[in-house]
């Protein structure tokens, strides 16, 4: 079939398909784009020829689109995503920071740069990178190390390889992430006979690798021998739906699970083994069981700084168990390296297991209740937190990714559905939160998004309220306004900077700027509410999600009222030598701290299996 590059593309994108479990859905079901003279002639063609198989949305920065992609994936537990189009030059490197948060989270998303021409015919281009080492570089090279899989596409015949090779990768759950196919403009446009193969129906098949009997056999003696177990459950565990597996290995051996960010949500906040966050962001029940753990079960998790509380807060002997999809996180801590799918696992270990425990105390729900309850005036973040909870549904989704806004989220949001926590804290990305919110309304239009942000990420990207109110997705903005990067200013104080470089004040004094960005999103075609009261902020709330518009809601916050404290630490070095006492107070602070911290270097080596006859029963009390 003759057809541009371009025309092949779209063609082949519009009948991928994912499978996990029998069930069916369209791998890109839509294509995010700006254009520009780099895709504008060839994609850009293409799309438009093709808008009823495979619609186009128009986004206002490539960032934030990819972004939107990121989002959708993650709603759809990676079985689904979105692709991105751009222009050759600023608009291609825009998407750099989506890609990394992409790579980074393990989530796919399909990213189509234009390209300078293949030909060289015309010379220098506009927008051109001029290596003078060498013709073969271009600004997309900048996409490669933020990239799974990236190649440049310099002749028709290279299409098919490529377009193979980008879908086995973002059907990988091991090996998922941004995929990148640069387009140089001329080849876009140019014309081949493609195999008629290339266009037909195309299923790709989402593994679930099964536990290694002889490895599985070691976790289980490892959990048989212990007295203090405990489970980390990250995002892997949500997606790869294998939530109902986990509670119920939780409920039949009284194993406590404490959550990272993506795995919140793996049990409802109220189960009686729901020790709530854990880390530097968690909660004093998953923290201090954490503490006392002797076998550590992570399961999809990536044990980041957070997670972990820096390498501070597991004890220095305990062994670690790493049921994961992707081997580089399976032998983290020198763990027990359980290579398999989330929920495979975890009902392979139910069955072999027949250990009980006792369940740590957990009295957490009771800090959260008084932090939502508190009244200050301005309210404080966490009231403002607790209204959002309580005004959502339990099928609502929050959407949240920098600031003090996730630590506290993470730690007080009582989450009840295992797709109603959505926080991008892998790369933290300000700006992320309303485009993310967009794709996630995408992916899920029965379910209401509450999109919380404040006003530094809320200055860094607010513009695709205008793509939520084009094409008429209903999103619920809650923007706390507290006059600066507040998280940072805390942490500055923290290590002795007295919060500088992080307030929104004229040069020079502490009168606060004349911002209103109240004012702004109704620039933007949003319903827009300005609020100072918690009363007011909750009944300017439940207006908003009854309303079928996008509606920002401002409320004005205190953020020197602090949420209530996870008892844990965070690594970031503070000056040796300074000037300032109050850095050379935060020093002495830091190496105290710092001593604290761990190589979990030890070991996995599990006991003997006990025979037949010996009990294999551990009832223990943390």
């Amino acid at each position: 079939m003759k057809l541009t590059v371009a025309q092949a593309l779209v063609r082949f994108l519009r009948v991928q398909h994912s499978e996990r479990d029998g069930i069916e859905q369209r791998l890109i079901p839509a294509c995010f784009g700006i254009f520009g003279h780099g895709n504008v002639a060839g994609v850009g063609q293409a799309l438009l020829e093709d808008q009823d198989a495979l619609p186009f949305y128009h986004s206002r920065n490539e960032q934030a689109m990819v972004h939107t992609a990121v989002g959708y994936a993650r709603q759809k537990n990676r079985l689904s995503t979105l692709a991105c189009t751009s222009s050759i030059g600023p608009g291609a490197t825009n998407m750099v920071t989506g890609a990394a948060l992409a790579t980074i989270n393990r989530l796919p998303v399909l990213l189509l740069p234009g390209d300078v021409f293949a030909t060289r015919a015309s010379g220098t281009l506009l927008q051109e990178l001029e290596d003078p080492t060498t013709y073969t570089a271009t600004v997309n090279d900048t996409l490669r190390p933020v990239s799974r899989f990236w190649t440049r596409i310099e002749r028709p015949e290279q299409l098919p390889a490529a377009l193979m090779a980008a879908m086995r990768v973002l059907t990988d759950p091991a090996e998922t992430g941004a995929v990148t196919l640069a387009l140089p403009q001329d080849v876009q446009a140019e014309a081949f006979d493609f195999p008629d193969e290339l266009f037909e129906k195309r299923v790709w098949h989402v593994r679930r690798p099964v536990p290694e009997p002889s490895v599985l056999e070691r976790a289980v003696a490892l959990l048989r021998g212990a007295s203090n177990p405990l489970i980390v459950s990250g995002g892997g565990t949500i997606y790869a739906e294998a939530t109902d597996a986990l509670r119920a290995l939780v409920e039949a051996t009284g194993i406590g699970v404490g959550e990272t960010q993506a795995g919140k949500g793996s049990l409802p906040y109220d189960h009686p083994q729901a020790l709530g966050a854990i880390g530097a962001t968690g909660t004093t029940a998953a923290n201090a069981a954490a503490r006392e753990a002797d076998v550590v079960l992570g399961v999809g998790t990536r044990w980041t700084d957070f997670t972990t509380a820096s390498r501070s807060l597991f004890a220095a002997d305990a062994t670690f168990i790493n049921l994961n999809v992707a081997t580089v996180d399976a032998f983290k801590h020198a763990g027990l390296p359980l290579v398999a799918d989330a929920r495979l696992g975890l009902e392979a270990l139910r069955d072999a297991l027949d250990v009980s425990f006792d369940t740590p105390a957990n009295d957490w729900d009771t800090t959260v209740e008084r932090a939502y309850s508190e009244r200050h005036d301005p309210p404080s973040q966490a009231e403002v937190i607790g209204v959002v909870n309580r005004v959502s549904g339990p099928r609502d989704v929050v959407v949240c990714a920098a600031g003090s806004m996730p630590g506290d989220l993470h730690k007080l949001w009582r989450t009840r559905d295992p797709k109603g926590y959505h926080v991008e804290y892998g790369y933290s990305t300000m700006g992320y939160e309303i485009a993310g919110g967009l794709g996630v309304k995408l992916a899920a239009p029965d379910r209401e998004v509450f999109v919380l942000v404040g006003d530094g990420s809320y200055l860094m990207m607010a513009q695709e309220i205008v793509t939520a109110v084009a094409d008429g997705i209903k999103l619920t903005i809650v923007l706390v306004q507290n006059h600066g990067y507040q998280s940072i200013g805390a942490l500055s104080e923290s290590v002795g900077s007295q919060r500088f470089g992080t307030a929104y004040r004229y040069r020079g004094t502490d009168e606060r700027l004349p911002v209103d960005l109240a004012a702004n999103a109704a620039s933007l075609g949003a319903r827009a509410i300005d609020t100072h009261t918690i009363d007011e902020f909750e009944a300017a709330l439940r207006e908003a999600a009854a309303s079928d518009v996008t509606t920002v809601v401002q409320i004005h916050t205190d953020p020197m009222v602090p949420a209530p404290s996870s008892e844990a630490w965070w690594d970031v070095p503070v000056s040796e030598v300074a000037a300032l006492q109050s850095t050379r107070d935060a020093r002495a602070v830091y190496e105290r701290d710092k001593a604290t911290q761990r190589t979990y270097l030890k070991g996995s080596d599990a006991p003997s299996i006990p025979r037949a006859g010996q009990s294999s029963t551990n009832v223990t009390s943390p």
